[in-house]
């Protein structure tokens, strides 16, 4: 027992030198990414201009046709996801465990959650276009394809999926954006009369 209490307590473990710089990088990088959020308008026109540059490097260059086909599948995939609803109504009619959308006009009124966070979607696409631009650095990347094919290819999958997903927001009767809804403003409090 006395020997419990003058024995040294052992030594807590430091994390070491490279675990140490990488979680200073991620609370860096963290800590920008945080400041950036407020500023949707910003932060999607730097994305535009990302995407636009890749697509200027990819004609100049004529080249990196199937990494541009993959990055707009992947972009299509994420916007897909960000016009979708978090609970499907289709599978969660049944059901009553979550939030769905409302299809009566009685029914009410729940706010439209999306699958894919606007952040989220962002982020995603800033970083797919960035990897995107890095691999048309390397030339094994660059495979050679007839690229009219994969652009009539593209503009088909875009097509049908776009209408598949026009005719479940018609179906269920949801719209993602925001814009064109009817906005309530808020009346302001009452100014308190006091009694003299």
């Amino acid at each position: 027992m006395m020997q419990d209490i003058l024995e040294p307590p052992e030594p807590i473990s430091q994390p070491g030198l490279i675990q140490r710089v990488f979680y200073t990088i991620s609370r860096f990088y963290q800590h920008y990414l945080d400041k950036w959020t407020p500023y949707t308008m910003s932060r999607w026109l730097f994305a535009i201009t990302l995407v636009i540059t890749f697509i200027l490097r990819v004609v100049v260059k004529q080249g990196w046709y199937i990494i541009c086909y993959a990055l707009g599948i992947y972009h299509l995939n994420l916007f897909l996801a960000f016009l979708t609803p978090k609970v499907d109504p289709m599978y969660s009619q049944d059901e009553d465990d979550g939030p769905s959308l409302p299809t009566k006009n009685n029914e009410e009124f729940r706010p439209f959650m999306r699958r894919l966070p606007e952040f989220k979607f962002w982020y995603s696409v800033t970083k797919s276009t960035l990897i995107a631009c890095f691999c048309t650095f390397f030339q094994f990347f660059n495979v050679p394809v007839f690229w009219p094919i994969l652009v009539m290819y593209f503009i088909t999958l875009f097509c049908i999926t776009m209408k598949r997903q026009i005719k479940h927001m018609i179906k269920y009767k949801y719209i993602p954006f925001s814009f064109g809804k009817p906005r309530y403003k808020s009346t302001p409090p009452e100014s308190k009369v006091t009694a003299q």
